[in-house]
């Protein structure tokens, strides 16, 4: 399995991230849950120093709403792209490249992952190690 930073010259269109944070939905907007550290050992104690200066809740834009919800493993980005580009129109464009960018903040922060390229545990985390 490819380490998670080790996706260049791959078509990031073609895959098909999953969520893997819990997530709730308020006033029609998605608000993140930030997930706990699984790393062990030193390393965790640095994932939660880091987590717990961070935000533990992260509430999303309408757009960043929508394109949570399409998150489901089953959609390409480039089809998740298409979708909101259809609802949004002309004020989401370019929509590969803002859900490009949007997929790779998210995966940064361990909201998301890309299965086959990032090792995910049995809990639905990132597991340590990538």
């Amino acid at each position: 399995m490819k380490r998670r930073d080790d996706l260049e010259g791959v078509n990031l269109l073609d895959l098909k991230p999953v969520r893997l944070a819990d997530w709730e939905e308020k006033d029609n907007y998605v608000v993140l849950i930030r997930p706990a550290p699984a790393s062990k050992g030193l390393r965790r104690a640095l994932e939660a120093v880091t987590t717990w200066m961070s935000p533990h809740r992260v509430r999303l834009d309408e757009v960043g709403s929508t394109g949570w919800t399409l998150l489901d493993g089953t959609r390409t980005a480039g089809e998740i792209a298409a979708t909101l580009r259809e609802r949004f129109g002309e004020s989401i464009e370019p929509a590969e490249e803002r859900l490009g960018e949007f997929i790779r903040m998210l995966r940064f922060q361990g909201f998301v992952a890309y299965p086959g390229w990032d090792r995910i545990s049995r809990t639905g985390k990132l597991r340590p190690g990538d």
